[in-house]
């Protein structure tokens, strides 16, 4: 077993990453060198404007590379409880930018020539109990009249065809789609490059000081001034921001992949081949591989720690989880476990906008795989001054009380929702 992420292991290295002491003036500086900043550089680069991208580690390292892989649109909480908490206008303008994210992506990708197995799947919101159905049921009917007829809803027995294990039913969103994570992050960094964007790895933001206009940004390799910045880095915030990290909730994702299934595995286990996520609070979500690996994952454990020992924990807890569900899976080989750092906000919305001198997108909160492109290229386009398309503009966004950058809650919010899981 690999104790990597199978995005970053089967996809090609960046070659582009710039070499030599980081200096320089530019236009705009962005931080963090996932889809949310490669997709700002690219629409800010064509534009014609000098940016610069500064990443800790390799384009792609942090969640960007450590999610399950899924590109599901609509939102990732109920649309009825979105409309009461934020009204009717700001739900259905969420739930069509997660749509428009994945008209983005498809169109960049064929632009870019990016080969990274893009595929319209459709995604399945499956009940794990009756009185789960009902509820998904409720929420279909809402959705379907307001704001995306693409959607069905499908009984128990309508989802033989779809996955080989008992659920009491699903909403199908039709829109939804899935990709190799790690092809496309390196095509995406390919493309902000070939476009004139500058990027360097391995150089972590140590500190940020602002004098009158321009901003200065520290690194281990070097400082570069920049007339704007845009932070992009989630859960991986350095502490010079902290504005944002007393606002994003670290957590972790973990994920085990499957060796390939063999063609009987597949049609037993996936035959719909879609994304798949269970209704529990705690629950799971799935897919197949372009190699037809199961790539299973979820919140094993409520940890702000990734790493070997704690990713093997919690992929032992996932096995369990897929055994479960798939009892015809229970002795199949596992070939990769990994983790990462997923940015959750405390209401659970993603958050874009200026704030305390810089630009900013993030808190995703397990939804950015499909987002994160699309907003970076919406905040981009407010930096040149282009029609405001954001969202989340003026969306409240308080600090969480307590919190200023670890988690020492987290357990007690896993205990939470572990007893709400037993009792709902």
């Amino acid at each position: 077993m690999k104790y990597v992420s199978y995005w970053h292991d089967t996809a090609p290295a960046f070659a582009g990453a710039m070499q030599g002491p980081v200096d320089g003036h530019y236009d705009v500086a962005i931080i963090g060198g996932g889809f949310t900043g490669l997709g700002a550089a690219r629409q800010l680069a064509k534009a014609g404007a000098k940016v610069v991208v500064l990443e800790a580690e390799r384009v792609g390292w942090g969640a960007s590379g450590r999610n399950g892989g899924h590109l599901n649109n609509g939102l990732a909480h109920s649309y009825l409880a979105a409309k009461a908490e934020l009204g009717k206008e700001r739900a259905i303008a969420l739930y069509k930018a997660l749509d428009d994210s994945i008209d983005t992506l498809e169109a960049l990708i064929a632009e870019e020539g990016i080969d990274c197995n893009f595929r319209r799947a459709g995604k399945l919101k499956l009940a794990s109990k009756p009185q789960h159905f009902e509820t998904i049921a409720r929420n279909f009917e809402a959705v379907n009249a307001e704001v995306d007829a693409d959607t069905d809803l499908l009984r128990a027995n309508e989802l033989k065809d779809e996955v080989g294990a008992p659920f009491f039913g699903a909403m199908l969103s039709k829109k939804s789609a899935m990709m190799h994570m790690g092809r496309y992050v390196v095509g995406l960094a390919d493309a902000a490059s070939r476009h004139g964007a500058t990027i360097f790895e391995h150089a972590a933001v140590t500190d940020h000081r602002r004098t009158g206009g321009r901003h200065e940004l520290m690194t281990a390799r070097g400082n570069v001034t920049a007339d704007q910045v845009l932070v992009a880095t989630g859960a991986y915030t350095p502490s010079a921001f902290g504005y944002f990290r007393r606002r994003i909730i670290a957590v972790g994702s973990f994920i085990i992949a499957t060796r390939p299934l063999t063609a009987a595995e597949v049609q037993s286990t996936m035959p719909g081949n879609r994304t798949c996520v269970t209704s529990k609070n705690i629950g799971n979500y799935f897919r197949l591989s372009p190699d037809n690996r199961l790539i299973f994952g979820g919140r094993a454990r409520f940890s702000a720690t990734s790493d070997q020992r704690s990713d093997a924990r919690s992929g032992a807890i996932l096995k369990a989880s897929l055994a479960e569900i798939f009892p015809q899976l229970a002795n199949v080989e596992i070939d990769y476990c990994w983790g990462g750092l997923v940015d959750v906000t405390k209401d659970r919305y993603p958050r874009a906008g200026y704030q305390d001198g810089v630009w900013y997108a993030m808190g995703y909160s397990g939804h950015g795989a499909q987002l994160a492109t699309h907003l970076g290229m919406i905040i981009a386009d407010s930096i040149l001054d282009r029609p405001d398309r954001n969202p989340l503009k003026g969306l409240d966004w308080p600090a969480v009380p307590g919190h200023f950058g670890k988690p020492w809650f987290l357990p007690l919010v896993g205990m939470y929702y572990k007893m709400l899981d037993r009792i709902q």
